[in-house]
């Protein structure tokens, strides 16, 4: 026959089986919201991530564009130069006879551009009877082929590029 002590640990034994599924279901329940929240932070996220790659599409896009305008733009520049340097070599610039008497006055006097073998072009900046140096908006000097050279391939003396 049954005891009434089996009887007390049967009811012990579902009282522990309940309190253990009362647990678990609680786990279950807070894992199943805890896995909603990482779904919804996944989908806003994955959301995200396709925004930021229309995005770099679009600057891959725009860089591919804006490549293409500069070198259009040294193009144009390299054929601008080279019409100059053909106008030049059929219309030889001459420079203008200084008076010795300005130059006298000048504080700092440019010795005499010399001709040489490696084409360079000089132009004369004009001085003004006070004996100072015309400013000129576009401040050219002098150019030699070097330097319309490297201005060719897009470069300053520096090793800068300038394209403004």
């Amino acid at each position: 026959m049954i005891s009434l002590e089996q009887v007390q640990l049967l009811e012990t034994k579902v009282a522990r089986a309940i309190e253990y599924v009362q647990r678990v279901t609680a786990e279950n329940t807070a894992l199943v919201s805890e896995r909603a929240g990482l779904q919804a932070k996944l989908d806003s996220t994955q959301k995200r991530i396709d925004e930021l790659e229309v995005l770099v599409m679009r600057f891959k896009e725009d860089q591919g564009r804006i490549e293409d305008g500069i070198i259009a733009a040294l193009d144009r520049l390299s054929q601008f130069e080279e019409a100059f340097e053909n106008s030049l070599k059929e219309n030889p610039v001459t420079p203008a006879p200084s008076s010795k008497k300005n130059r006298n006055k000048s504080p700092d006097p440019e010795p005499e551009p010399e001709a040489s073998s490696n084409s360079e072009i000089f132009f004369e900046i004009p001085v003004h009877e006070n004996g100072k140096e015309k400013q000129q908006d576009d401040n050219l000097s002098s150019v030699t082929s070097t330097e319309r050279a490297a201005a060719s391939e897009g470069s300053t003396l520096e090793g800068e590029l300038d394209i403004f």
